[in-house]
């Protein structure tokens, strides 16, 4: 039975979640939609800096990094700054991606760092 992309999205989100907090990550919200910007994986928070986290992963033999386009990580600051909007919030925070590679994590934090 294949499995489909949403159920695989939700469980690599999960172990992205897991991962997070076993390194002392306080997830703040999962799946946070901005209107017309688009989504955030997960937002969590470190040391008083807020991670806006793109989580990608994939089944096929291709390596997932390279579903995280300019264009997607325009999406994701946009929404951010959106998300920092909403809640009135004015804390450090930075752009990080999540890569899951079969049973390989990565973790590439402020990938805005070269913009």
């Amino acid at each position: 039975m294949r499995t489909s992309p949403k159920i695989y999205g939700d469980k690599s989100e999960t172990e992205a979640t897991r991962f997070l907090e076993e390194r002392g990550f306080v997830i703040i919200e999962r799946n946070f939609f901005a209107k017309k910007l688009g989504e955030i994986d997960i937002i969590a928070k470190q040391d008083n800096v807020l991670h806006f986290i793109e989580v990608k992963s994939a089944k096929a033999d291709f390596d997932p990094v390279y579903n995280f386009t300019p264009s997607k990580l325009k999406k994701v600051i946009n929404s951010a700054q959106y998300y920092l909007k909403t809640k009135s919030l004015d804390l450090p925070f930075c752009i990080d991606a999540l890569i899951i590679r079969k049973d390989k994590i990565e973790f590439l934090e402020n990938v805005t760092m070269g913009m």
